[in-house]
């Protein structure tokens, strides 16, 4: 395995996990996306990292990807407010010592930071069946298991919630670039696809809709926002993850 790769995605990850974590306890109603793009970028900079989306040949107009109600992954932060009650989701990459880390979660807006979220049952639902979908498809990750072994666990998770499988947008390995070869879908069957090898470093990412999961770029001017289609709320979840002699470990273990 390429230590140097392997030391510097976990420190990378550390640092993310942490600004996620920090940022969950951090978000509250009344603060506009902007606001909190403007948080995270000064985060990473002050942690010694550097925002990884500034590096697309595409510039994304922000930090972060915040994506709130039907908005499914990608969301360029707006002047949009917060309010009470709202899922959003927040999707970042990093680079730390020239290697890429990648997390998200989701969460229902507090009316104050760090307070108990009142929000729908079924979009509370959503989110835990999501995050146990995640943690489905990572348990499946040792040398020797397929891509198809992870995608199935995860589509299997979601199914059984009720919830749509979201399956134009897909996880992917990661390292020196942000989106590497081959792609780790949410679904899949046994025994297919990419073996996995000690020392590869791929991102989980289960995507989920309460209604239907197709979806379209949205009209806000910034061609990255994706949005339902049937104006329902999605959900987004995401680690990266090293495959070990052994099994696996989350480099990206944000709480």
């Amino acid at each position: 395995m390429d230590e140097k790769k392997i030391q510097a995605m976990r420190e990378g990850g550390k640092i993310l996990a942490e600004l996620l974590t920090d940022l969950r306890g951090y978000v509250q109603a009344g603060m506009s996306e902007k606001e909190i793009d403007k948080w995270v970028r000064d985060e990473v900079v002050r942690r010694g990292a550097e925002v990884a989306y500034d590096f697309l040949p595409e510039k994304f107009p922000g930090a972060i990807c915040i994506s709130t109600n039907e908005q499914l992954v990608h969301g360029a932060p707006s002047d949009y407010v917060l309010e009470e009650g709202d899922k959003v989701s927040f999707d970042m990459v990093i680079r730390y010592e020239g290697y890429y880390t990648d997390a998200a979660f989701t969460m229902i807006v507090p009316a104050v930071a760090g307070g108990k979220a009142k929000g729908s049952p079924a979009v509370k639902e959503m989110i835990a069946v999501t995050k146990n979908a995640l943690e489905a498809g990572v348990n499946e990750v040792r040398p020797g298991a397929t891509l198809g072994d992870i995608g199935y666990a995860v589509e299997q998770v979601l199914r059984r919630g009720h919830l749509g499988v979201v399956e134009n947008y897909v996880g992917h390995f990661i390292g020196r670039e942000m989106h590497e070869e081959p792609a780790v879908p949410n679904y899949g069957k046994r025994g297919r696809g990419y073996v996995l090898q000690a020392g590869d470093t791929l991102c989980i990412e289960p995507m989920s809709s309460l209604g239907s999961p197709k979806n379209r770029i949205m009209e806000d001017g910034s061609g990255w926002t994706v949005v339902l289609k049937d104006g329902s709320c999605a959900c987004h979840c995401e680690y990266t993850i090293l495959v070990t002699e052994d099994g696996h470990e989350i480099l990206t273990p944000w709480k």
